[in-house]
């Protein structure tokens, strides 16, 4: 799970199956004094995946494909640096031939330092990246 926002420690973080959203925000440490955790549901189920963001008191609107804990669908975000083949398919303009280049590339190359450097793969160009800002993240 991808958290954000007011919490001690934002970043991604592995939980059990059935974990909610409190257990997510006290494995990073816990709000900060100025999240609005009345706009949140702290009870909901996290999925793999999913990117959750917990707002500031006075915050209007949520970043794009991010959820305020269950508020709304989150969309996972894919790391190109531990994503499958099957998790790079699910990128928009991502098939199974990019998506096996972007494997040998990266296992040839090392680690991409950005989603720019998927440039660096053959049939990947700046359009495409451009398509994948959203959806994909090289930590």
């Amino acid at each position: 799970m991808h958290l954000s926002g007011q919490v001690a420690t934002p970043g991604v973080y592995r939980l059990s199956p059935g974990a909610r959203v409190i257990d997510l925000v006290e494995l990073a440490g816990g709000s900060l004094p100025g999240a609005d955790l009345e706009r949140m549901n702290l009870a909901a189920v996290v999925l793999d995946g999913d990117r959750i963001h917990v707002p500031a008191f006075g915050e209007d609107d949520l970043p794009d494909a991010v959820s305020a804990a269950g508020s709304a669908e989150a969309t996972p975000i894919v790391d190109v640096n531990r994503a499958t083949l099957a998790d790079l398919e699910e990128l928009p303009g991502i098939g199974p031939s990019l998506a096996a280049a972007i494997i040998d590339d990266r296992d040839r190359l090392g680690a991409f330092a950005s989603v720019d450097d998927l440039t660096r793969v053959s049939g990947i160009g700046p359009a495409t990246v451009d398509r994948l800002r959203s959806d994909a993240e090289a930590r």
